[in-house]
């Protein structure tokens, strides 16, 4: 009975994938237990400096669980493109993502140059909504007096 090649080819990967993804899931059961993640309902307690740093750190703590769930949500679709057949094939130009590149981000749907250019792009976009921002900004009108 024949093997199919692209099992066997992506069996390092889906290997590293579900390292990961164990790994990941790991840790959130761990800060789960551990009762770092906690959300507090109700009056804030302490003077402004606590409010503020209680105030960052939830925000931190959302910030931990939105990475968490993305890159699960990354992993499970790279799995997902192994299993149909997908997997390695750049989303931008469709030509084979490298190997090496796999290996260090098993989850990555772009070749590097497809990346770099998205980058660029995204920075270049960044830049021109926070120019436009602060044109809009008005300049020297102090606020009315009541």
């Amino acid at each position: 009975m024949a093997i199919k090649p692209k099992k066997v080819k992506w069996q390092e990967i889906r290997e590293i994938l579900q390292g990961m993804k164990d790994e990941t899931l790991g840790e959130i059961q761990k800060a789960v237990k551990s009762g770092t993640v906690t959300i507090t309902v109700g009056e804030p307690s302490g003077d402004i400096y606590d409010q503020a740093s209680s105030e960052r750190d939830r925000e931190l703590e959302l910030l931990l669980g939105d990475r968490e769930r993305e890159k699960l949500h990354a992993i499970d679709e790279a799995l997902l493109r192994i299993k149909e057949g997908d997997y390695g094939i750049c989303e931008e130009c469709e030509e084979e993502i490298p190997l090496g590149r796999l290996k260090a981000m098993p989850f990555a749907r772009l070749c590097v140059k497809c990346k770099s250019d998205m980058e660029k792009i995204q920075a270049q976009t960044k830049r021109f909504e926070e120019d436009r921002a602060y044109r809009e900004i008005p300049l020297g009108q102090e606020e009315e007096e009541v």
